[in-house]
């Protein structure tokens, strides 16, 4: 996916391929950074590691006291873009359970799982919803419309490069994420599995309550204010729920960069459909969004948080604070 992380899985040296093997054979040794888990796993907390920080959030949410929760990838971090580290291995080589996407969201991980001897259970939080296509014509530069193509391909399968792995930016399908999130904490965890199915019953009750704020929101619009161009295509999802249009500047992933030639289409195509608001992102360079909004004259939005949650304490810390504080960026830039 990003030139980094598939640098990286493609060729490891030695030199850091024993140092991922020294950080999961030496439970003993304490990493900065990484907690030490008690010497008795099983008496103590479930230890999960989640892959990125979304994922983190909900099984700290559904998990509670519980829990022991490591992120890979962590707030304002860019999984397109990441490298795993030693101290990766470490936690994962000492947890019980390990949270991941799927849909090939993180390309770099499988080969840290074999590093790491990682012999613990895995749960694909994307399990059963229904992936979105992004289709042969989706590049960088083209529109999202609203009910663009599904793929029938199941949540953890094998899937193509044209598969949308931002399942979660609709929040019917976080719902399904924490539900599959909460089952695999009951079975790693027998002995706390009626806490969690209670956490995990109020978890999604919360996100069905704000899944229907953000429809009413969006439903109060006029369709011509539901345009809107954003850095990458992190929010097709979004679309599909909510009924806006993402124009993206670069594609699915992070890194990439537009040509001179598509810059200039999406520049006419904001100023031809009057498309209202450009919006940054908290995971990509701020560059191109306000070079866009500057040359079509349409309105510079907030930063809205797409791959990755803020910092703690920010509004954005948890993934139903990332929610409200999009919407609340997209309703102060799009409301007439």
């Amino acid at each position: 996916m990003a030139r980094r992380a598939a640098a990286w899985l493609g060729g490891l040296s030695l030199a850091w391929c024993a140092a991922l093997a020294h950080a999961a054979d030496a439970p003993g040794v304490a990493t900065p950074g990484v907690p030490t888990p008690p010497a008795n796993a099983a008496s103590g907390p479930l230890h999960v590691v989640a892959s990125f920080s979304i994922l983190g959030d909900m099984a700290r949410q559904i998990g509670g006291e519980d829990v022991q929760v490591d992120t890979l990838v962590g707030p304002d971090g860019d999984a397109h873009e990441y490298e795993p580290t030693p101290a990766d291995a470490r936690a994962l080589s000492a947890a019980r359970l390990l949270v991941v996407n799927g849909l090939n969201f993180e390309t770099w991980l499988s080969r840290l799982v074999k590093s790491a001897n990682f012999k613990g259970a895995t749960v694909v939080a994307s399990q059963g919803v229904q992936p979105r296509d992004f289709g042969a014509d989706d590049v960088a530069g083209h529109a999202v419309e609203a009910g663009a193509r599904s793929s029938g391909a199941g949540a953890h399968g094998s899937h193509d490069a044209h598969t949308d792995p931002h399942a979660w930016q609709n929040l019917a399908n976080g719902a399904i994420y924490a539900r599959n999130i909460g089952a695999a904490l009951a079975e790693a965890d027998p002995a706390h599995a009626d806490a969690y199915r209670q956490r995990t019953d109020a978890y999604v009750a919360k996100i069905e309550a704000l899944d229907q704020r953000v429809k009413q929101a969006f439903a109060a619009l006029p369709p011509e204010r539901r345009r809107v161009v954003t850095s990458h295509d992190a929010f097709g999802y979004f679309g599909q729920a909510y009924g806006v249009t993402f124009i993206s500047t670069m594609g699915i992933s992070t890194d990439a960069e537009p040509s001179a030639a598509d810059l200039a289409n999406i520049i006419d195509q904001v100023k031809r459909e009057k498309v209202p608001a450009v919006f940054l992102e908290n995971v990509s360079n701020p560059r191109l969004g306000q070079r866009i909004a500057h040359e079509s004259g349409a309105k510079l939005g907030g930063t809205l948080y797409s791959d990755a949650l803020a910092r703690p304490g920010l509004p954005a810390a948890t993934y139903l604070g990332m929610f409200q504080w999009n919407l609340s960026q997209f309703m102060a830039a799009l409301k007439p």
